[in-house]
């Protein structure tokens, strides 16, 4: 064989064992990685395509039926403020079958102006409970700017702070912003008054909350007697549902007091005088109260009279006020509704306490009707009934307590007995307490009767304003639903 041949050979010989290992080698990377890869391919890829076109689905469902919700909310409530179609709880408790809703009341009294804030929740069909409270008080009282509206407003707009800080901003627009005055303007000439409220309306206006054309208005006596006495009510529980045993209200502002509870007795309703008895509608019931304000018989307005000063006067001449509740000894002045008077005690032979007795009988002579029967009812006594007592020690300042109405005389003849040895109480306490006592009295009540003084239930105040702004929403409410 040829040398040239033999060489030929080998080559082709050796590249095609490089050919059969290269094939061999080939073949084992497709049998292995490839068919890997194919499966994982095959299962991925479907199942992450399924899953995100199911999470896109569910936040286009979401978001729509979230945003829709959210408007019919606002809309419903911002039309009519009706029970339960206000805005949902951010916070999700409509997911719980609440729904969530707010007031906001200012109460524009004699010594100062408050605004509550109410977070209210209803399960439908029941009853709305309130879940939250908050409470701001300044002074002085509305009323102080009378000469100068002006400087109303930086008061006013400082409680709204107050209110917007403490409701969702979801929430405003649904939210009915509502300010009632008491005596403090009611004892105003008409025309100053109304000065007073127009400032405020437009301060209302230019906020963000739910304003109505009598968000504004000055509160006559009776309504603020049956706005305390739901107040009470609702908070004791007797407004949850009918055959509920109510509780009667007594409330002493700075310019006005108030009786009001339901009668049980065909005699109350055959011989009250007109004007005593008023028709309420609340929850699809109707009540018929007895209820009356005394205007001028609230406790500043009350040491005024007792002084001898006339409301909204100075002291002709600039001369001292006498009295005989005063400690014989005193001499000081006195600051009530921005008028400045000199005031004094005066010597007598008799005891203080007769002598102030005999003045405070004079000026409730014939001015305070008397019921039967209040003895039989159940009452709360709030405002300076509580804050008196309180003060001299009859009852605890935080948790309130019970007393009877013959408390308030026996500790007037003690602080009027010992006044010019031990003042810790003040100039007035002698004639504050012998006025309430005579008042308490003169409305009915025996010394035995027991009253239970409290500034707060369940942590609430015991004022008209929570009453008041219930009483409203459901009038809205059956403004929109007349055949509710």
């Amino acid at each position: 064989m040829k040398r040239g041949t033999c060489c030929e050979t080998s080559r082709k010989t050796s590249f095609i064992l490089q050919q059969l290992r290269y094939n061999s080698w080939k073949s084992k990377m497709r049998k292995i990685p490839n068919h890997g890869n194919l499966r994982v391919t095959k299962v991925v890829y479907p199942l992450g395509l399924c899953v995100g076109l199911f999470i896109y689905v569910a936040y286009i469902k979401w978001h729509r039926a979230s945003a829709t919700q959210a408007f019919f909310s606002i809309a419903g409530a911002a039309s009519g403020a009706q029970w339960g179609q206000q805005a949902h709880s951010p916070l999700g408790t409509a997911a719980h079958g609440h729904e969530v809703f707010y007031g906001i009341m200012f109460d524009a009294g004699s010594t100062g102006t408050r605004v509550h804030v109410f977070q209210f929740a209803r399960l439908p069909g029941e009853t709305p409970t309130l879940t939250h409270e908050t409470f701001k008080a300044l002074k002085p009282g509305l009323s102080a700017y009378a000469d100068d509206v002006e400087k109303s407003t930086q008061g006013i707009q400082e409680l709204l702070d107050i209110a917007k800080q403490h409701i969702p901003f979801d929430f405003w627009k649904a939210t009915p912003l509502v300010l009632k005055a008491t005596a403090g303007l009611r004892l105003l000439p008409g025309e100053k008054a109304q000065k007073l409220l127009q400032k405020v309306k437009d301060v209302f206006k230019a906020s963000p909350f739910l304003v109505g054309d009598d968000c504004v208005s000055i509160m006559n006596g009776t309504d603020e007697g049956v706005s305390a006495w739901i107040t009470i009510n609702f908070l004791t529980g007797s407004l949850r549902g009918p055959g509920g045993s109510s509780v009667g209200m007594l409330d002493l502002g700075g310019g006005s007091t108030q009786i009001t509870f339901l009668p049980q007795l065909e005699a109350t309703l055959q011989t009250s005088p007109p004007g005593h008895l008023t028709t309420l509608q609340m929850f699809n019931r109707t009540y018929k109260l007895y209820s009356y304000s005394y205007l001028g018989l609230g406790l500043m307005s009350a040491r005024l009279a007792i002084l001898g000063g006339v409301e909204g006067q100075p002291a002709k001449d600039g001369k001292e006020l006498v009295s005989p509740c005063l400690s014989p000894n005193f001499r000081g002045e006195w600051e009530h509704a921005e008028v400045t008077y000199r005031i004094a005690g005066q010597k007598a032979a008799a005891t203080l306490y007769e002598l102030c007795s005999s003045r405070v009988s004079e000026i409730l002579r014939n001015k305070v009707h008397r019921t039967e029967e209040a003895k039989h009812v159940d009452f709360y006594a709030f405002s300076y009934y509580h804050d008196l007592a309180a003060h001299v020690g009859l009852i605890d300042a935080e948790k309130g307590g019970s007393l009877v109405v013959g408390d308030f005389e026996l500790a007037a003849k003690y602080v009027c007995r010992t006044l010019e040895t031990q003042p810790q109480h003040g100039p007035f306490a002698c004639m504050d307490l012998t006025y309430v006592s005579l008042l308490l009295q003169e409305l009915g009540f025996p010394r035995g009767k027991v009253l239970k003084l409290t500034r707060k239930i369940d942590n609430v105040e015991t004022s008209w304003a929570l009453g008041a702004i219930f009483h409203y929403i459901d009038s809205l409410n059956r403004q929109k639903n007349p055949g509710s």
